[in-house]
């Protein structure tokens, strides 16, 4: 068991729903030296990659995107989740649906912020469904950059966004892999991620959400 998935089983609480709420230290209130931790794990995995930015989505990702570009010393790009006055300039807008919320978002990024030697390392919380994570390699793409990996602090592995992201050939690390929670029990099951899954590459058609660029 790793230094992240510890402090799941010590201060994680799951809730009915498959909801487990880590708001003690990671995506509300923020043990700094726990993501120091996880920015220079992430900066172990992903050494071999020119990575030159740091690339997020507001809110709860910021705060782990910025510690792990200390690791790589680079800047960090958060997308917005909608648009504002202090939003200028030519955008690139992903549209996004929620599965959970059943509606369209729109995911925005400067365009001034991301060009073509732009080399990025995706950072987020959470993955579940993966929708959210799309709408950004999307709008990297259609930047001309380069997506070099995405680094995920905790995947729900029972979910599908991580075989999506994983079949769409990225180099997807996340630091705690859930495959199950029992709300009743408080107990979570880990993934062992020493050992190589078999069938890695599946089919996934049916699976990817209804996401587009609009740049």
């Amino acid at each position: 068991m790793n230094f992240l998935e510890e402090r799941i089983v010590k201060d994680g609480v799951v809730k009915e729903g498959n909801v487990l709420k880590v708001d003690s230290f990671l995506n509300h209130q923020m043990d700094i030296k726990l993501l120091d931790q996880m920015g220079a794990e992430f900066k172990r995995r992903f050494a071999d990659k020119p990575i030159n930015k740091i690339l997020t989505i507001e809110a709860s990702g910021i705060g782990i995107a910025c510690v792990v570009a200390q690791h790589f010393n680079v800047p960090v790009v958060f997308a917005k989740k909608s648009q504002s006055i202090n939003l200028d300039g030519d955008m690139y807008v992903a549209e996004v649906e929620s599965f959970t919320h059943k509606c369209i978002n729109h995911v925005i990024v400067a365009q001034k912020f991301l060009t073509p030697e732009d080399h990025v390392l995706i950072i987020d919380d959470f993955l579940a469904n993966g929708c959210a994570l799309q709408g950004l390699i999307q709008i990297v793409q259609s930047s001309g950059a380069t997506v070099e990996g995405i680094g995920i602090a905790i995947e729900k592995g029972f979910q599908s966004g991580g075989r999506i992201i994983r079949n769409l050939g990225f180099q997807l690390e996340s630091l705690a892999i859930v495959d199950g929670m029992n709300a009743e029990t408080g107990e979570i099951q880990f993934r062992d991620q020493s050992k190589t899954e078999l069938n890695s590459v599946e089919k996934a058609e049916n699976e990817i959400c209804r996401s587009a660029t609009l740049d």
